[in-house]
C-alpha cells in the first residue's frame, strides 16, 4: 500500500527557514507527480507546489521565490525547502500523490511561523 510520511515541521520565527520531507513507499516513486498542500485553521486546503516525475515544478503565487520543491528518486522522497517564512505560512503541510485515480495523503506536519 502507498504510504506518505511527512517530517520537518516546527516553530520558526518570521524570516526563518524549514525543510519538509515526505518519505514514500509502496509506489513507483520516480514516475509519480508529487505535491505539497497546506491547510490553515478555518481555511481550505491549498496547493503549494508540484513536481512531476521529470522534475518540472510549479508553485502557488504566494510562495514563488521563497519555496523550492525537489525530489530524490533514489530515496523515494520529496522535499519542500521553505525560506523567508511569513506568519501567513502557518499551516499543516501535507504530501500528496495520485495513483490510478486514487489520491494519497500523508498525516501532515505542522509549521508555525511566529512574528
Amino acid at each position: 500500500q502507498v504510504q506518505l510520511v511527512e517530517s520537518g515541521g516546527g516553530l520558526v520565527q518570521a524570516g526563518g527557514s524549514l525543510r519538509l520531507s515526505c518519505a514514500t513507499s509502496g509506489m513507483i516513486f520516480s514516475s509519480n507527480t508529487m505535491a505539497w498542500y497546506r491547510q490553515a485553521p478555518g481555511k481550505q486546503r491549498e496547493l503549494v507546489a508540484v513536481i512531476t516525475g521529470r522534475g518540472s515544478t510549479n508553485y502557488a503565487d504566494s510562495v514563488k521565490g521563497r519555496f523550492t520543491i525537489s525530489r530524490d528518486n533514489a530515496k523515494s522522497t520529496v522535499y519542500l525547502q521553505m525560506n523567508s517564512l511569513k506568519p501567513e505560512d502557518t499551516a499543516a503541510y501535507y504530501c500528496n500523490t495520485v495513483g490510478l485515480g486514487v489520491a494519497y495523503w500523508g498525516q501532515g506536519t505542522q509549521v508555525t511561523v511566529s512574528s
